[in-house]
């Protein structure tokens, strides 16, 4: 992997005092039609220091969400834990005080350049998941839909941010040099006890294998965080989720961790889902990252409760939940390295 060139833009803006919210911006370039203009989509602009505070945090552990190079709310929630631990004052903003806390990290670039190999780009894929359940557990596997898309997760984004890092006509194919969000990790060293399928899933995900254990997982509702704590009672890491619904709110209260199931089914219970027709029969989904719950559920001592994973990374904190708490897929990949059965899971208001 080589570096792709970039101005130090966390050095620049320190000592300047600025914040880095009025960094440049980026746009890919459309390939050329060969004759009249076409109207296409408008591609995401991308801010490049707006995308290394992201890269930063996501690689401390205080993630931002999916990494788009926007000052989002989830870029916010990210900021406001890494400023706790700092010791700076709470703003949730990329003020200079924050800027020159996270300049000694500022190597890690907010972009690097990779050759896509065959194993990130191979399949089964399901171009076309069906919106109904039986449907769904007739299939084999609620795969990713496409190669953009588990490129996409791999690298914390979304399918719409490669397009706009790299063009799009760029092949997503074996041996193309593509830009991407720098989330390659500083471990890959997973526990000897996972299975191989739970080992490439992590290694996919570019889940860092080097993760503190937790002593305590504080779900904040008003927040709309999960934050995990050591022994000493030091935040550690926290991550944007999405946290129950009115109809099926997070149940207030002191639970623990029963155990972690990677790459799970899903059971498809309309006795228990309020957003779920009573007519349904029960459906068990298969695995897959596109199934509910994502790649990995921490099952909770409260009945029907857990942490897991999502279909969907870009709507997490933007939409509502079944009373379960819902992360991206590579953060809860990340929590599930750092707890334990018995590790203590206080939901608050």
């Amino acid at each position: 992997m080589k570096a792709i060139g970039a101005t130090a833009i966390l050095a620049v803006l320190a000592a300047a005092g600025v914040s880095a919210q009025t960094g440049n911006q980026t746009q890919a370039a459309r390939p050329s039609t060969g004759g009249q203009a076409q109207q296409q989509p408008a591609l995401p602009a991308i801010n490049r220091d707006v995308l290394h505070v992201q890269v930063i945090l996501d690689s401390l552990g205080f993630g931002p969400g999916v990494l788009n190079g926007k000052r989002t709310a989830l870029l916010a929630n990210a900021l406001r834990g890494f400023q706790e631990t700092r010791g700076l004052r709470v703003t949730g903003e990329a003020d200079a005080a924050t800027l020159r806390a996270l300049y000694p990290y500022r190597a890690k670039r907010p972009t690097i350049e990779v050759e896509i190999d065959p194993a990130s780009v191979a399949g089964p894929f399901v171009p076309q998941i069906p919106k109904d359940y039986a449907e769904q557990a007739k299939l084999d596997r609620m795969a990713y839909s496409s190669p953009l898309e588990k490129l996409a997760e791999r690298f914390h984004t979304t399918p719409e941010v490669l397009v706009a890092l790299n063009g799009a006509g760029t092949p997503v194919t074996p041996g193309t040099r593509i830009t991407v969000p720098n989330t390659v990790p500083r471990s890959r060293a997973y526990p000897a006890d996972a299975t191989p399928e739970w080992r490439a899933t992590l290694a996919s995900l570019n889940v860092d294998a080097s993760a503190p254990k937790a002593e305590r997982i504080v779900v904040s509702k008003s927040d709309k965080v999960l934050r995990a704590y050591d022994g000493a009672g030091r935040l550690i890491g926290q991550y944007s989720a999405t946290i129950g619904s009115a109809s099926d709110p997070l149940p207030l209260g002191n639970w623990k961790v029963l155990h972690v199931s990677p790459n799970p089914d899903w059971k498809m219970n309309p006795a228990i889902l309020k957003s779920v027709s009573d007519k349904k029969k029960a459906e068990i989904i298969p695995p897959g990252p596109n199934n509910a719950v994502g790649v990995v559920w921490i099952d909770l001592s409260r009945e029907h409760y857990g942490i897991h994973g999502t279909a969907n990374p870009e709507k997490i904190g933007m939409t509502e939940s079944n009373g379960c708490v819902r992360l991206t897929n590579w953060d809860a990949a990340r929590v599930a390295l750092m707890v334990k059965s018995g590790t203590p899971v206080i939901f608050e208001a």
